[in-house]
């Protein structure tokens, strides 16, 4: 449950990075799976700046609250308006309808110091 095509981060979020534009964010089918249940989810409103390793928002499970990391400095051009009302759609999607939001770097070349599909299979495999 590791897609290629995702940049990753060692706190667990995925970056999309289409030619040009924002990067869609969210978290990783392994942070999702050890939070359990997702019942609320706090996201910065776009115009936001965000920093890189920075807290944003939160995800709120039945088992705990962790912060989610920027992955990238920028700023939020939009977020994913449907988990205020469907959080458990991280849960059952988190690599499609359960993104969380769309940021637009400040460095595009940043998504290239991000961790490959196989650097984040290592690391989750330890």
């Amino acid at each position: 449950m590791i897609p290629e095509d995702l940049r990753y981060t060692a706190e667990h979020e995925w970056v999309a990075a289409a030619s040009g534009g924002p990067v869609r964010v969210g978290i990783t089918h392994f942070a999702q799976d050890a939070l359990g249940d997702i019942v609320y989810v706090q996201l910065p409103d776009p115009g936001a700046a965000v920093a890189a390793g920075e807290a944003f928002g939160e995800v709120e499970s039945t088992k705990s609250v962790s912060e989610i990391y920027a992955p990238l400095t920028g700023t939020v051009v939009a977020r994913n308006d449907k988990l205020a009302e469907e959080p458990e759609v991280i849960n059952t999607d988190p690599y499609g309808e359960g993104w969380l939001v769309e940021i637009e770097p400040a460095d595009r070349a940043a998504v290239e110091g991000l961790l490959t599909a196989s650097a984040y299979r290592d690391l989750t495999a330890s």
